[in-house]
């Protein structure tokens, strides 16, 4: 009777622990899109061709977040896009804060630029200490900002943040964005 209670209970304990890690924010499944082959020109392509080649930007470079398909595009004030790549938006619920954590929807201005050393003051809860490589602040404590491999996965999984590629932060912090850059963030 133990030992089937014993089972039992390994199995329980075996199903909620994989519950907890499958809902988890913090949670990185692997992604087909880690494991391409790193061709900046190649990526290129694939993640542009999810969002619109151009786009009425009103004459000023634009950084367009689609939550949806999992993909950021830059537009230069022509409204041509010129470089694109790999994001994870905010999830839908962040059990660590007991609520919804999506990226805020709309257009945006960046206000505010960071170096590599850039961390989170809130994350981890509660001292903070994160990495933001290359943080890039558009909405309150929301930014574009580089994460570890692994980081980015074609899911929405973050805190708010935008998390980019370390390589495609650092090429929009020093390229494209500085001060007053438009973001515009698709609804989900």
């Amino acid at each position: 009777m133990h030992r089937i209670r014993f089972r039992t209970l390994l199995v329980f304990f075996c199903l909620c622990a994989s519950l907890l890690c499958s809902c988890s924010p913090h949670r990185f499944p692997n992604s087909t899109s880690e494991t391409k082959a790193k061709d900046p020109i190649k990526d290129f392509f694939y993640y542009a061709a999810r969002l619109p080649q151009n786009i009425n930007t009103y004459g000023e470079k634009v950084v367009l977040i689609d939550p949806n398909v999992h993909t950021w595009g830059a537009y230069d004030a022509s409204g041509k896009i010129v470089q694109a790549g790999l994001t994870s938006a905010g999830a839908d619920w962040c059990f660590d804060m007991g609520r919804p954590c999506k990226t805020k929807a709309g257009v945006f201005r960046v206000y505010s630029l960071g170096s590599p050393e850039c961390k989170s003051t809130i994350f981890p809860i509660p001292e903070g200490g994160a990495p933001m490589p290359y943080c890039m602040f558009f909405n309150r404590g929301q930014a574009l900002h580089g994460v570890h491999e692994g980081e980015v996965v074609e899911g929405n999984v973050s805190h708010g943040c935008v998390r980019l590629h370390i390589p495609d932060a650092y090429w929009l912090r020093y390229n494209f964005v500085d001060i007053g850059t438009k973001v515009i963030v698709r609804p989900y």
